[in-house]
């Protein structure tokens, strides 16, 4: 068994890191605050719910009006009416059932039996979703507490009515904060952390002593940016979630998200080209095969590296790119990529494994240009 002096630490801990949420939620907008306004929020609700139930109904019915306020009070808009409209209909559909057996075959332990498989069966419909099994939990109460009898699911009616619109109005009255910009500096912030690798591999040719380490490192950076792009893209389908239904549809423009989601998927198709190329160049550290590029090759590609960095930046950025500007800058690219394969191909006096290094590295590069052309094309309006 664990002493005591570690049982209170880990509650010290428990204790800090409460207090330290609490603290991340009062400096400014975030996962932080959200779940805590939510939760407030479903206090209040389901006390109201409670209260007003407690009030106008029989006691037997009453706790259905603050477990449907909860129901009703999801993270956004759309998944708490998604939520609340498929609890209703497993309602109508589990007090239909036991009302119906009741009035057909009384009350029995073998239709209680019936009721629970009928129950079970209808809870399975995908329309249900999450809420499927309240059509035998409903059912139950129905059949057991009210005796299948008509005004006892009424008076379950209400109840739940109730707690739907207490939860439902506290969103009218609170909405789901908004994190458009939040979503969108997100990208930016991936953006630049993909630019600030392309920088750093541009050095790896400029270096006359490249560090074997720091490339193998950047192999493994890369799993990070990935990672972080797959959280990034389940915060903006989060957020376009939240904008549906949001009783303020008018805080963000309807292109932005979107455009925010898209530019992941064009980052997450451009970082598997710089896998690519931080491979071979890692093979070319590796072998000593790097150090008979020709200096030329290395500053042409160096400079590449760097367009396409200034690129990325550009297509990253939260305010609107420059259309005219970024189809220049790869333009410009491509043709001195084309210049640099010409000169590789005429070069005689490259050993054959150069060659291939040299083919290998511009691929790559060639490969990046082109993603960033469509990812460019993809995510400009054509209106």
């Amino acid at each position: 068994m664990p002493r005591l002096s570690e049982v209170g630490d880990r509650v010290r801990a428990a204790v800090a890191g409460r207090i330290e949420y609490v603290r991340r939620a009062a400096r400014g907008p975030g996962s932080e605050r959200d779940d805590l306004v939510l939760g407030a929020k479903s206090v209040v609700a389901a006390m109201a719910a409670w209260v007003i139930a407690r009030y106008l109904l029989p006691p037997t019915v009453s706790t259905f009006a603050p477990f449907t306020a909860l129901v009703a009070l999801q993270a956004t808009v759309y998944r708490s009416v998604r939520d609340c409209v498929q609890y209703l209909v497993a309602m109508a559909a589990g007090a239909a059932l036991a009302a119906s057996l009741a009035a057909v075959a009384g009350i029995h332990g073998w239709t209680f039996g019936l009721l629970t498989l009928i129950a079970l069966c209808l809870g399975r419909i995908e329309r249900f979703g999450q809420q499927g099994t309240q059509v035998a939990i409903i059912g139950f109460f129905a059949f057991s507490s009210g005796q299948g009898r008509i005004d006892y699911i009424g008076y379950l009616a209400a109840s739940v009515t109730v707690g739907a619109l207490c939860g439902l109005s506290a969103h009218l009255v609170l909405a789901p904060a908004r994190h458009v910009h939040h979503r969108q500096q997100a990208v930016a912030d991936l953006y630049a952390a993909v630019s600030r690798r392309l920088d750093d591999l541009a050095e790896i040719f400029e270096g006359n002593d490249p560090d074997t380490e720091r490339i193998r490192h950047w192999r493994r950076d890369w799993r990070k940016l990935a990672a972080e792009c797959e959280r990034i893209q389940n915060a903006i389908d989060a957020e376009i979630e939240n904008s549906r239904l949001h009783p303020r549809p008018g805080i963000a423009s309807d292109t932005a998200l979107p455009r925010a989601r898209g530019a992941v998927t064009v980052a997450e198709r451009t970082m598997d080209h710089l896998r690519s190329l931080t491979r071979a160049l890692d093979y070319a550290l590796d072998s000593g095969e790097i150090q008979n590029l020709s200096a030329s090759f290395r500053t042409a590609s160096s400079s590449l590296l760097r367009k396409a960095a200034t690129a990325m930046q550009e297509i990253g950025q939260t305010s609107l790119t420059d259309s005219g500007h970024l189809d220049s800058l790869i333009d410009d690219a491509t043709e001195e990529l084309d210049h640099v394969e010409q000169h590789e191909r005429a070069a005689a006096e490259a050993t054959p494994a150069v060659h291939t290094l040299q083919g290998t590295l511009l691929t790559d590069i060639g490969r990046l240009l082109a993603e960033l052309r469509s990812g460019h094309k993809a995510l400009t309006p054509t209106s």
